[in-house]
């Protein structure tokens, strides 16, 4: 067993909250509801009626799934990994300050958690959960199927993938400038550092362990206890077990 304390803490992401007015949706920018439902029976198109489906999990759907789900799994996806790929202009940043946030893009392998939805209200929750997801034009972490692996064996799942055709796309970003920004940027959801914070302990509490993620979290640590003469220790929050 290891013991890995993250130096991102609750007090340093609670200096980068800030009250932020939702400047709402750009005009044309945003998804109709017929958007939606398009989106969900291309999903559906490729998915045997009457049977229950498997969404993978690599952030905020893990601590914050809003889901009904029956079943959990640990599972990995391989060819992709977890990255803050994409530029947003609301809900974790603003127009004057855009935030960035993470989606599955090519190469590597993550490993995340599987939830199976049933059957019986699998549209409903996919119109929910794509509302939530994206809502600009073109979509940034577009919804489709992908291959996982569990200790029970393969399994297809929905993912949110990153849309690199989209102009919000940054995946050739310096990992310094990433840092600055997931260090300041918020918005009326909350900030960047703060949905950082979240997805890496919430992964450490399963024994999940995001190379990328946690070298993140550690150079925003830094960055915010440089920018107030705080000792990333000071807020320390008891040690996840790893093994």
């Amino acid at each position: 067993m290891t013991t890995r304390r993250m130096a991102l803490t609750a007090g340093l992401v609670a200096q980068t909250r800030s009250m932020v007015e939702d400047a709402g949706p750009e005009p044309g920018a945003h998804h109709t509801d017929a958007d939606y439902d398009a989106i969900a029976e291309a999903i559906l198109a490729s998915h045997a009626a009457g049977e229950d489906a498997w969404m993978f999990a690599y952030g905020s759907l893990i601590w914050r799934p809003e889901i009904e789900f029956v079943e959990e799994r640990r599972a990995t996806a391989h060819g992709w990994h977890r990255s803050f790929c994409f530029k947003v202009f609301r809900h974790r940043g603003t127009l004057e300050r855009p935030g960035l946030m993470m989606a599955l893009d090519r190469g590597g392998q993550c490993t995340g958690v599987l939830y199976r939805l049933p059957a019986a209200t699998l549209r409903e929750q996919l119109g929910k959960l794509f509302r939530r997801e994206f809502t600009v034009k073109p979509v940034n972490s577009m919804p489709r199927w992908i291959k996982v692996a569990t200790a029970q064996g393969t399994l297809p799942a929905i993912a949110f993938v990153m849309n690199r055709q989209s102009p919000a796309y940054v995946g050739r970003m310096t990992l310094e400038a990433k840092v600055d920004i997931l260090a300041q940027a918020c918005g009326h959801w909350g900030s960047c550092a703060e949905y950082l914070y979240n997805t890496v302990s919430h992964l450490e509490e399963r024994g999940i362990h995001d190379r990328y993620l946690w070298r993140l979290q550690q150079l925003v640590a830094e960055r915010l206890a440089g920018a107030t003469s705080e000792d990333p220790a000071r807020h320390e929050l008891p040690a996840t077990t790893i093994e």
